[in-house]
């Protein structure tokens, strides 16, 4: 029998114990866990393949390092043609090879495959985009040097754009804790899971806000970690 797409929450909490945090409060630990779970191997291995994704994107832009219009064209036209998609839809249209790649359109492996490759996409423009910045005079300066292209793009673009590229990748995570809130839908849990199964379902507005709050204080977290890391930084670098 084929997997429906959408699956029951998992737990079940009836109106009976609505409120009752002695059932809710494993549910939200369990919950927290696979937000994290999901958010943080996205963030690693879509971020690694987006860096890949945005250097490629960069140096073959014309003018750059690996120069080659036709590959740059191809590329960011696929680019171009997944970002805009909302992930809610992304991830019913990638159930089929979700499912093959996976074995399972349901949970949150299920949810981490798709979440990765939107992730992929999303990471490589910001890439690009916070290498474009990059002064050419320095890359030159460096080739003239004998420098390899490969070690242009390990010891001076990357250094050059960290700091940028470190906010970016905390923007990255607030976008990852969106998607797995729509997790949800195919079973995946999660936060998002939790304030709508057994809060908004359940009329308890007060699940809701507690899941909300977490993610809230989940993103003030990395954004101020991140923006520490940039600013020392600043300070070694000034």
């Amino acid at each position: 029998m084929q997997e429906s797409f959408l699956s029951a929450p998992q737990g079940s909490v009836t109106l009976a114990t609505r409120g009752d945090w002695t059932v809710l409060r494993p549910l939200l630990i369990t919950s927290i866990g696979q937000t994290l779970e999901m958010v943080l191997a996205t963030l690693v291995i879509g971020g690694f393949l987006g860096l890949v994704l945005g250097i490629l994107l960069y140096g073959t832009r014309p003018g750059n390092l690996f120069e080659n219009t036709a590959i740059y064209r191809i590329l960011s036209f696929i680019v171009n043609i997944i970002r805009p998609i909302p992930f809610i839809i992304f991830l019913a249209a990638m159930q089929p090879l979700t499912i093959k790649v996976v074995g399972t359109s349901i949970g949150t492996t299920a949810a981490i495959f798709p979440m990765i490759i939107m992730c992929t996409v999303a990471t490589s423009r910001l890439v690009e985009q916070n290498l474009l910045p990059v002064d050419p005079g320095v890359i030159e300066a460096a080739r003239a040097m004998g420098a390899s292209k490969f070690t242009i793009i390990r010891t001076v673009l990357i250094p050059e754009a960290l700091s940028p590229l470190i906010l970016a990748y905390a923007f990255l995570f607030v976008s990852l804790l969106d998607m797995s809130a729509m997790a949800g839908y195919i079973g995946g849990g999660g936060l998002g899971n939790f304030a709508i199964a057994y809060g908004y379902q359940k009329f308890d507005p007060t699940v809701t806000w507690t899941a909300v709050i977490i993610m809230i204080v989940l993103v003030q977290a990395v954004q101020a970690l991140a923006n520490a890391i940039v600013k020392h930084r600043q300070r070694r670098t000034s």
